[in-house]
């Protein structure tokens, strides 16, 4: 076995496929598929053995504590840590899903923020020298930050927001979320945009961190868009083939050793945006 490894969470499908299939082709090192479903990720698995790619599976439900601590012992024990974390698991509710808001809300928060969050508790200590953390974002949370009212902007950009402060925030949402009270509090009314500000706030966050407390060990943290992509999530009508999606978060995982920038950014088309 390789001393390196890359691990890329919700890979059974989509953009996530796509970035272990970059991955395997790109990394010096092994690559593990990961998805809640151990049918479904094996199936992925296999399917891209048969294309002649190495790969390996590993059960990671991100929605349960048990299976994160599960997953991120074992790449303790086996590669003395992580090199490469591609957090791509994500959900999002269809437009004509008749689902009542607070309701999505809850759901879409649950995962794609804290769930997320709860990942890179566990890992981020993990997360070896000259590592690589790429969180799967969204263009949705720039357009979603525009249309918060300027209080709520200046936190989310505020170089002082700490993951404490940022997760009361989203639980916040959530709570005024299911009493049709978000709009009126500055919120808007996307619960998938909510929940990409927060990842994408929660990555520069965690990049500050590292600087601060790993200084020497030059890791680098961004948030990234895929683009809009023809996967289950977005529909057919995308312009992106899941391949074309995968190349941003690609490029982040693999910027060469010695490499000090991105790092805390929110990067789309291999180009930092202004958040």
């Amino acid at each position: 076995m390789s001393s390196k490894v890359a691990v890329v969470t919700g890979a059974n499908k989509g953009i996530g496929k796509a970035i272990v299939q970059a991955l395997c082709k790109e990394f010096q090192g092994d690559v593990y598929l990961t998805a809640r479903d151990v049918g479904r990720g094996e199936e992925a698995t296999a399917s891209l053995r048969a294309e002649g790619l190495k790969v390996n599976f590993h059960q990671l439900d991100i929605n349960e504590i048990s299976s994160i601590a599960k997953a991120a012992d074992f790449f303790k024990q086996k590669y003395g840590g992580v090199d490469v974390l591609v957090n791509n698991a994500g959900i999002a509710f269809k437009v004509a899903d008749p689902a009542p808001f607070g309701t999505q809300a809850e759901v879409t928060l649950r995962t794609n923020y804290f769930a997320t969050r709860d990942t890179l508790t566990h890992f981020l200590p993990l997360i070896k020298c000259g590592g690589r953390v790429v969180n799967v974002s969204s263009f949705v949370s720039v357009r979603s930050l525009h249309k918060c009212s300027e209080e709520l902007q200046k936190r989310f950009r505020s170089d002082d927001i700490t993951e404490d402060e940022l997760t009361t925030l989203m639980t916040h949402f959530v709570e005024l979320a299911k009493d049709d009270r978000h709009k009126q509090a500055g919120w808007p009314d996307t619960a998938y945009g909510v929940s990409k500000i927060g990842v994408t706030t929660l990555s520069m966050i965690h990049a500050r961190r590292l600087s601060k407390e790993r200084a020497n060990d030059q890791i680098l943290v961004n948030a990234c868009c895929p683009g809009w992509v023809r996967t289950d999530m977005a529909g057919s009508k995308a312009p992106k083939s899941p391949e074309e999606g995968a190349e941003t978060p690609v490029f982040l995982a693999l910027l060469p050793v010695g490499a000090l920038e991105p790092h805390g950014k929110f990067v789309s088309d291999k180009t930092i945006q202004t958040w």
